[in-house]
């Protein structure tokens, strides 16, 4: 298979679960009060996606690496087409919250070996790009999610919103299971294989530092995004249809940064690319602390992604290369370690705001990016040792 055909294959279940998961944040005020719950509580089913999502990473990398990546996905993609179905049913908060995790730890067989998947097929030169541009499905769907959902809701309400997630992941499901008809079985699971596999991963120093990276790059960045809806609502700068628009900037630099990677790798390097994206993710955080009009928030929101996606490609270009004989298996620790950091940045900012307010909180956060671009920058364009 081509590797243009591989992406566009990919692209289509990339797009669907990322609208899938981004939804929920714009609608957080609407589920609440339909539920009669809080817009704390409800902004949780962002950390009830990430967590499974996460913790799913070690077991299905090496199961992908061992009975091929195209199979794991077709079996992750229907499950996530159950939960989403369900969730349009879902009758009170408590199973609203079992459907996402469902639904976290199905999604979580989808993108990071889509991933390795590319890493298979695409040389690493022309790797990152090849990534950026599945990252482009990635990106529209972010949008699509974040910007659109909040107005759809208000029109046809947050179920109506699953019930065109359903939709959208039964396209997916079909064109995974036709595309990759001609996929080649992989052999047997092995435990003990599985085992050594993550020790040679986790002996490697590279390994760990990008581990650590994307940790914490997601614990930064991300801890503020369920509570954009309702800090605009609490200081009337608007309700879900404006913070979907606002969340929808991030996309929207994620897009910015797909059409400038050839430019930037050419011209920049990955130095300056990794100071860049924090630099800029930094001082987004730093506007947004400011909460001003949701207008001003979407804007500090696509400097934002356009900072995030900057570090985020180079981190993603570099994973796949660290464990060539168990790449699925280094991209989902990968995957591992940044939902592991979202979930947690969604309960730190949730603290922070309740003790040290907005301001505070983001400060901190950009303090925390600003590291990690430049720490990021000295580490990767050293010369990888020998393995």
């Amino acid at each position: 298979m081509s590797p243009r055909n591989l992406i566009l294959i990919l692209a289509t279940s990339g797009f669907a679960g990322t609208f899938s998961s981004r939804a929920v944040e714009p609608m957080v005020g609407i589920i609440a009060r339909d539920l009669n719950s809080t817009t704390q509580t409800i902004a949780l089913l962002s950390a009830a996606f990430a967590l499974p999502y996460a913790f799913i990473q070690p077991i299905l990398g090496p199961i992908g690496d061992a009975l091929g990546k195209e199979r794991v996905m077709k079996v992750a993609l229907a499950l996530l087409f159950l939960a989403l179905a369900c969730s349009f049913f879902a009758p009170d908060t408590t199973t609203l919250f079992v459907l996402r995790i469902i639904a976290g730890a199905a999604a979580g067989g989808a993108v990071p070996l889509s991933i390795a998947l590319i890493g298979d097929q695409v040389d690493m030169a022309q790797r990152q790009v090849a990534l950026s541009r599945y990252l482009v499905a990635i990106i529209v769907g972010q949008l699509a999610g974040s910007s659109f959902a909040g107005l759809l809701a208000e029109v046809i309400g947050w179920r109506g919103v699953f019930a065109l997630s359903t939709a959208m992941m039964a396209v997916a499901l079909a064109a995974t299971v036709i595309g990759f008809r001609g996929a080649v079985p992989g052999g047997k699971f092995d435990l003990g294989t599985a085992v050594r596999r993550y020790g040679q991963i986790l002996s490697n120093p590279r390994a760990v530092s990008l581990f650590s990276f994307v940790f914490v790059e997601a614990t930064a960045v991300f801890g503020i995004f369920p509570y954009v809806a309702p800090l605009l609502e609490e200081r009337g700068g608007g309700g879900a249809t404006q913070a979907g628009f606002a969340i929808g900037g991030f996309a929207l630099g994620g897009l910015v940064y797909s059409a400038l990677v050839t430019w930037m790798l050419r011209h920049l390097g990955l130095r300056r690319i990794l100071m860049g994206g924090g630099a800029f993710a930094a001082a987004a955080l730093v506007i947004l602390g400011f909460g001003g009009d949701w207008k001003v928030d979407a804007a500090a929101l696509l400097l934002m992604g356009l900072g995030f996606y900057m570090m985020h490609n180079t981190f993603q270009a570099q994973v796949t290369e660290v464990a060539p004989h168990a790449r699925a298996s280094a991209v989902a620790l990968h995957a591992f370690s940044f939902f592991c950091g979202q979930a947690l940045g969604v309960v730190i900012m949730g603290l922070g705001l309740r003790s040290v307010g907005l301001t505070g909180s983001t400060a901190a956060a950009a303090l925390v990016i600003l590291g990690v671009g430049l720490v990021s920058a000295m580490v990767l364009t050293k010369p990888a040792p020998p393995r």
